[in-house]
């Protein structure tokens, strides 16, 4: 019997597994916010060995070229979120909204959390993968809840319910493609691995491929808030933990992505298959136009955000649907870019909607005075988020639209559309947030500002300089999406 080493992918896995399982035991709640920061830490610090040690490809795990940048982007994210986590949720203790019980449940749930989207990850079983992103759903619904008043219930219960019915439509389309492998790959694991998939995935049926791939990407699609199956998404942000928040539009909306884009590469792989971009493009594009509108109804300021991870979700679908070497990259640069600025919005949102003891825009005014740190740094998060030079999500946007100009005139004209009205709220709800007349509570805030920052300064450093072994990560990458 051979005993595998102990590596960086095992350690990426085990780590959050047994910090769960240690944080669901512990006697009392002192020091669990520690451990779960403790841990995220050397979760990424495994993640990034990653780049320097290669494990070997499995029948059920896989580290290659596509998920290792997820890998390090999603462990980086969890890392920084539980840092904000612990000041967070430290004001939840003190001020009544969570007890201890609470608060060792929570941080044992976001460390199961993690696991199972470094499972989806890392899995090379389609199957397995399924069950991963059902795990991470199932205990962010939990979390959505923690507060146990009537509204956070309801939002858990709506994400649940229509959670499940993406993740079923998921596993039809995963089954189907079991179906569909079988006769030529046989039965058992082989059928389900992805290595060996995309390898015959040539000689396999392309009827089955093509009704697999609508009901993978409707399921899928579902968990990465593609309107129009994008209900759960503004309650579950709006009555959830902030953090919770921040690891949502940052993180498990990227994971249940990926899945799409392991089934693109295999639908692109049969030439008489479909041809899966133009679904994305469609399902892209209207997310995008459709959050654009909405974000101008919004009262709520964790609904407002929630909309832009609709809105954003949407570019970045439609950038892979788009395909090309340059599309390709433009997305990854703008998943990356969106995931720390859109983590950063919710840190200092979390902390604004604490002292504010509100989170309706209306009597939310005047931040940049009453709460100068809290205000900028919002200020710089919309400005970023919103597209403007010269932070990075302007350098993937143009990259995106300069694509689509080049090849599909009238779709980049719907797309700059959808920008700018996007763009129209955001600074029009904007003014109001950190401009207007200071209103609300003005006590200090005990916040942890560094994540933060972190996260914008990344993102302005990419928008003035990407490092050229990034780039050319980046660039290998889109390659290898086709």
């Amino acid at each position: 019997m051979t005993v595998l080493p102990f590596d960086g992918l095992s350690a990426v896995l085990a780590i959050p597994l047994i910090a769960a399982a240690v944080l669901a035991v512990l006697p009392g709640y002192r020091g669990t916010a520690l451990l779960n920061v403790l841990a995220s830490f050397l979760t990424l610090l495994a993640a990034v060995t990653l780049f320097v040690v290669r494990p070997e490809t499995g029948p059920l795990l896989l580290v290659d070229d596509l998920n290792i940048v997820f890998i390090v982007l999603n462990t980086f994210v969890g890392f920084t979120t539980s840092v904000f986590s612990a000041s967070y949720i430290a004001h939840e203790l003190e001020t009544g909204r969570l007890t201890p019980t609470h608060l060792r449940f929570y941080h044992a749930m976001y460390q199961a959390m993690m696991f199972a989207m470094n499972l989806a990850l890392v899995a090379n079983n389609i199957g397995l993968m399924w069950v991963a992103i059902e795990l991470a759903t199932l205990t962010t619904v939990l979390m959505v809840g923690i507060y146990r008043t009537h509204e956070a219930l309801e939002a858990a219960w709506k994400y649940f319910i229509l959670g499940s019915v993406g993740i079923a439509l998921a596993l039809f389309g995963t089954i189907l493609f079991y179906v569909a492998a079988q006769p030529v790959v046989g039965e058992g694991l082989d059928a389900m691995t992805w290595t060996i998939l995309i390898e015959r995935v040539a000689e396999f049926d392309p009827a089955l491929l093509n009704v697999a791939f609508v009901f993978l990407l409707l399921g899928y699609g579902t968990k990465v808030g593609l309107a129009p199956v994008h209900a759960w998404l503004p309650d579950a942000h709006a009555e959830g933990p902030t953090p919770i928040s921040a690891v949502l539009s940052g993180l498990l909306l990227n994971v249940a992505l990926y899945a799409v884009l392991r089934f693109k590469l295999l639908m692109a792989a049969n030439a008489q298959a479909i041809a899966p971009g133009p679904l994305m493009v469609t399902m892209g594009l209207t997310s995008l136009i459709f959050a654009a509108f909405m974000l101008y109804r919004r009262r709520d300021i964790k609904r407002l955000f929630a909309y832009s991870s609709i809105e954003h979700m949407g570019i970045i679908t439609f950038a892979f649907g788009m395909g090309g070497p340059l599309a390709n990259f433009a997305g990854l640069l703008h998943m990356t870019m969106h995931s720390l600025t859109k983590s950063a919005i919710f840190f200092a949102v979390g902390h604004i909607a604490q002292v504010k003891g509100t989170q309706k825009i209306a009597d939310i005014r005047g931040l940049t005075e009453t709460h100068p740190i809290l205000g900028w740094g919002l200020v710089v998060g919309v400005i970023a988020i919103a597209g403007l030079p010269p932070l990075g999500i302007f350098m993937s946007e143009f990259l995106v639209v300069s694509s689509t100009f080049a090849r599909e005139p009238l779709l980049a004209v719907l797309l700059v559309f959808g920008l700018l009205v996007a763009f129209g709220a955001l600074l029009l709800r904007l003014n109001g947030l950190a401009f207007g007349e200071p209103q609300g509570s003005i006590a200090p805030v005990e916040a942890s500002y560094v994540p933060m920052f972190a996260h914008l300064a990344l993102v302005l450093t990419a928008g003035l300089y990407l490092p050229g072994p990034l780039v050319t990560w980046f660039q290998h990458v889109a390659r290898l999406l086709g």
